[in-house]
């Protein structure tokens, strides 16, 4: 029999988890990561599902270790970037340091709640798109390292999630209607300014505001408060309709342009992880450059030092350094997670 450490965080996807791969015959153990001082209620929620299960709960305190991430998410401001935490959470801890914990207790898989395949076969495993792709988690797995693909399990694959919370009331699990978060999950209220400033105060730094020719038409108080793309929240009227375009870290000015000024042609995207062979030449690709981006044809360039150029068929909007770029590739099996890479940069060229 197999042994699987579920990764419960206090959600109805990841209890019905633990629930379905129990039922499937599965040997099961709960795992729950402490990674923030305000966990408490979800880990009540986590171990009320265990003892409804019957199974075991490992509680493991990752406070310490949770530094980097949250590290990299001040870096990324500091930066004028727009981080991206859960991508990198999945592949650090989740997919990381929570598999070292469940392997080191013989564990032969460990399982979450995402909504998002893994096709193994043979020696062949690829990481897919959910059945439900209003659902689909494929891209903030897509930095997970592409060994993991062979010891994870992810039962909410063909699931939708109408259909999750009404196995999680045939279970008897007592979270059938709870809300989806849609906060990050280490920033209580989503006051992300508020822990920002304090692990670093000189983010307040203030700025111009300027248009695309350069003339100061505003101030702000810290760019870490803008993020490409942006339009409500500028305080800022200029007659017509107008967008953060631009920011730079170094004279800390915020940059504002039309609608059609934030259309560029491609990007680059560095630190690439790559879920299939690395590719030695120029491929097609769908990819998405935020989590909730349709997605958008184009070819991808391999390059030097695990970065990509991206060039797009059609321009698309926004893109953001700090934000994931992530390659899909069409497949007869479905959409196949290629990787995914940091994006650094646009290209400015329309």
């Amino acid at each position: 029999m197999s042994r699987v450490f579920v990764a419960v965080s206090g959600g109805v996807d990841s209890a019905t988890t633990a629930a379905l791969l129990c039922k499937q015959g599965y040997s099961c153990e709960g795992v729950f990561m402490i990674t923030h001082d305000a966990a408490a209620a979800a880990m009540e929620d986590a171990e009320k599902v265990c003892r409804t299960l019957g199974i075991e709960l490992h509680i493991l305190d990752f406070r310490g270790e949770f530094e980097e991430i949250l590290d990299y998410f001040t870096e990324e401001y500091r930066r004028a970037r727009t981080p991206n935490p859960c991508v990198l959470c999945n592949r650090q801890m989740k997919f990381g340091r929570l598999w070292q914990y469940a392997r080191q207790h013989g564990a032969d898989y460990i399982a979450t709640g995402h909504y998002v395949r893994v096709i193994r076969d043979g020696s062949f495993a690829g990481l897919f798109q959910a059945q439900d792709k209003k659902k689909d988690q494929s891209y903030v797995l897509s930095m997970i390292r592409r060994e993991m693909l062979n010891s994870v399990l992810f039962p909410m694959a063909e699931l939708t999630k109408d259909q999750t919370r009404k196995l999680a009331a045939n279970f008897g699990l007592h979270l059938t209607q709870k809300k989806d978060s849609q906060e990050i999950c280490f920033i209580p209220n989503d006051d992300y300014v508020g822990l920002l400033l304090r692990r670093c105060p000189q983010l307040q730094q203030p700025g111009d505001v300027v248009d695309k020719s350069g003339k100061i038409v505003g101030k702000h108080d810290g760019i870490f408060r803008f993020t490409i793309g942006q339009r409500r929240g500028l305080r800022i009227a200029m007659g017509t309709p107008v967008y953060v375009v631009g920011l730079d870290a170094d004279t800390h000015t915020v940059i504002l342009g039309s609608k059609e000024d934030l259309l560029t042609s491609g990007l680059v995207a560095k630190q690439v992880n790559w879920l299939i062979d690395t590719p030695a030449a120029p491929f097609e690709a769908v990819v998405k450059i935020r989590y909730n981006h349709a997605g958008a044809p184009a070819t991808v360039y391999p390059k030097e030092n695990d970065s990509v150029e991206i060039r797009f068929g059609r321009a698309v909007s926004a893109i953001t350094p700090g934000q994931a770029a992530v390659m899909f590739i069409t497949t007869d099996r479905g959409m196949q997670v290629a990787g995914g890479g940091w994006i650094e940069k646009a290209m400015m060229e329309k």
